[in-house]
């Protein structure tokens, strides 16, 4: 089922990642920024109602949705109080769950506003157009991923197999240069002309995106 609803999201224009037991993914949801997580109930190693209050307490905002087999009114209740945002009962259509991960999307669009910024740096996240200064560029899908995951994770160090796995997700092939292919083109782009630059190569880590102080 991970597997299918993977490949689902994938074809349906979303990155995804899949951690099959509830402490990989509480670890992977904590240290990294999700727009939503797709939480199952029924892990073997804990349940979900577990992981949903541990994401909670650790301050984790991230939109839940819950899938579970329970469907009862004591089982939604159960979840949505454990912190979750949604509730979905198996079997469920899988059109059905992307409909509510993109009204989780909107909800938190109009939380966050529609626009990822950085010293004179903006990313339209409706257009995918970025600009600083009078100048603005319109970017290739492939860009526009590379450019808000480093955004949303300003001052963090990257690694390329962070970056690939996030941005490339399965076809990222570890021992290719494509990222340093990609990561040259945002910087012509917005690391040009006199601009202070954003993109940073930390030697033997990866990758940093912000203000250097």
């Amino acid at each position: 089922m991970a597997r299918g609803i993977q490949s689902g999201l994938q074809e349906a224009g979303f990155a995804a990642e899949v951690c099959h037991s509830g402490f990989e993914g509480e670890e992977l949801a904590s240290g990294q920024q999700f727009d939503v997580i797709v939480l199952d109930l029924m892990l073997p190693d804990r349940d979900g109602i577990e992981v949903c209050r541990n994401l909670r307490r650790r301050k984790v905002s991230t939109p839940i949705i819950m899938l579970t087999a329970l469907g009862t009114t004591q089982d939604k209740v159960q979840g949505l109080d454990a912190g979750a945002d949604d509730y979905l009962a198996k079997p469920f259509k899988f059109e059905e769950l992307v409909a509510r991960i993109r009204a989780l999307l909107r909800r938190g669009q109009a939380t966050e506003g529609k626009v990822l910024r950085c010293d004179d740096l903006e990313l339209d996240l409706y257009t995918r157009r970025a600009s600083r200064g009078e100048q603005h560029w319109d970017l290739s899908a492939r860009e526009f991923s590379l450019l808000e995951y480093l955004m949303r994770n300003q001052n963090r160090v990257l690694s390329r197999t962070q970056i690939g796995q996030r941005v490339w997700e399965m076809n990222f092939e570890p021992t290719s240069n494509v990222i340093d292919v990609y990561i040259s083109s945002l910087r012509k782009k917005i690391d040009r002309n006199g601009s202070r630059p954003l993109i940073h190569t930390v030697k033997n880590a990866g990758y940093r995106f912000g203000v250097l102080d």
